[in-house]
């Protein structure tokens, strides 16, 4: 069974992502630059964020954050959690399949680990501090230590970078594209493997002959 046989990632398929993610990111910055909300230094005042400290009924800044926690949050993470879910279980159906394939075992241990790390990075980055501003927002208490909320914003803003050391350190096709285009088009971890199987090759071919030759 190989459900993803016919489909077939094109230049417009990328396309289309690329322009889903600018779109969403510029419908979450720039609604406070036109009015709709406004940003205000946070934490140790070395960054902006969305207002959710006062109510302010000139900024609307109450509809605002409750559009940032739904559509920016809360849709995001169900997506998330369901488009890998429904991943995991294609390939574990794939796998129960094919249970004397080794490697499509492997691809589902490795999908499977992958998909669970990915989760667990999205919430570690971005829950405490959605958790932390949600309960200042509703609450109008703002009790918590600069310092801590420098942290959050830290570790929620750089959540960005997590994903694509997550896709190249444990999929082997994002590491090679990563190689290949780090290295000038040539990667070296895979010409090792190639040479190492070529000069293992020729050893057993050799082991052969020789013993044809004894024989």
């Amino acid at each position: 069974c190989k459900p993803f046989t016919k489909f077939r990632f094109t230049q417009l398929h990328a396309t289309f992502g690329v322009a889903i993610s600018w779109t969403m990111a510029c419908s979450c910055a720039l609604p406070p630059l036109l009015g709709w909300s406004r940003y205000i230094p946070e934490g140790l005042q070395c960054s902006c964020g969305v207002d959710y400290y006062k109510l302010n009924p000139e900024t609307e800044n109450k509809s605002f954050v409750i559009y940032m926690f739904v559509v920016h949050f809360s849709i995001p993470l169900t997506i998330i959690s369901f488009c890998y879910g429904q991943l995991l279980c294609t390939v574990k159906v794939a796998a129960a399949q094919q249970q004397e394939s080794e490697t499509t075992q492997r691809a589902e241990r490795e999908v499977t680990r992958m998909v669970i790390l990915m989760i667990i990075a999205f919430l570690i980055c971005w829950l405490p501090y959605a958790s932390v501003t949600w309960y200042i927002f509703t609450h109008q208490v703002s009790q918590f230590s600069p310092i801590f909320m420098t942290i959050l914003a830290f570790f929620a803003k750089s959540s960005a970078l997590y994903n694509p050391l997550i896709y190249v350190f444990m999929n082997k096709q994002f590491c090679h594209s990563m190689m290949l285009i780090l290295c000038c088009g040539k990667d070296p971890f895979q010409d090792e493997e190639e040479g190492s199987s070529t000069s293992k090759s020729k050893t057993e071919t050799s082991s052969v002959s020789s013993s044809e030759s004894s024989a």
